[in-house]
């Protein structure tokens, strides 16, 4: 039964969303994680980047309790979060031409890894870019956007082409153009967006398909467990010691 108010009309949709992504990606959902499983068992190593607040999602994913320890963030400085002042220049680098190749040629990203980039609109010259690129160095790119603004919007890079074009897999989060799922007769804009939660759900629902994957195969998924559990902190400090070489953050 829907809810008349207005948190209860938002959980709805973004509960509607969610179904949507389980019902009309489970086969994308599956290939990926077992893109990422294959990466692994390859001695690959894995990246994630999002700008702005597509770059939530991508830090959900990276040194997290109960996730994969390979899970590297590939960060943009300025283009990761709103930390930057003012909080307008993280939406102006992802127009510029050429900054995604100069972070990939100085990345650890080489040919046999595998990275997730994410961007909701998939229409700026950053996430495009850098697909493109990572794809020209042997690295296997995951795409994760909203497939509605390749046909309502106009690409901001100089091909004309959005991020699902340069992808070896695409997810489709399902949100709609502008991501504000509500309006009111006495709100002049629509207003609040869903893209974090679901996008969050939909690459948390690959990592755990990777992670059965491997297990299935008889590899040991490389997992962190809580610092807050006992022993939690000894069993990371094993999965670190054991894969020093592909895990970034710590160093």
């Amino acid at each position: 039964m829907s809810d008349s108010k207005p948190a209860g009309q938002f959980l709805d949709a973004a509960i509607g969303l969610l179904q949507r992504v389980r019902d009309e990606e489970a086969g994308n959902i599956e290939a990926a994680g077992v893109l990422l499983a294959d990466t692994v068992a390859n001695g690959g190593r894995l990246f994630a980047f999002g700008a702005g607040h597509s770059s939530l999602p991508a830090q959900d994913v990276v040194y997290r309790a109960g996730g994969l320890a390979l899970m590297n963030l590939l960060a943009v400085p300025g283009a990761v979060g709103v930390d930057v002042m003012p909080a307008t220049l993280g939406s102006a680098l992802e127009r510029v031409d050429g900054l995604a190749s100069a972070v990939l040629d100085s990345s650890p990203l080489r040919a046999g890894d595998a990275l997730v980039i994410i961007s909701l609109s998939g229409r700026n010259a950053l996430p495009v870019e850098m697909a493109s690129h990572a794809r020209a160095l042997g690295v296997k790119v995951i795409g994760v956007t909203s497939v509605a603004y390749a046909t309502e919007t106009t690409s901001r890079h100089v091909s004309g082409t959005y991020l699902k074009d340069h992808c070896d897999l695409v997810l489709d989060s399902k949100i709609a153009v502008g991501d504000a799922e509500l309006t009111l007769d006495t709100v002049p804009a629509p207003f609040a967006p869903a893209s974090t939660v679901v996008t969050a759900a939909l690459l948390q629902a690959v990592m755990a398909t990777t992670a059965s994957t491997l297990a299935d195969r008889g590899i040991e998924p490389p997992l962190l467990r809580s610092g807050n559990v006992d022993g939690g902190h000894e069993w990371n400090g094993r999965v670190f010691e054991e894969y020093a070489e592909r895990i970034f953050y710590r160093r």
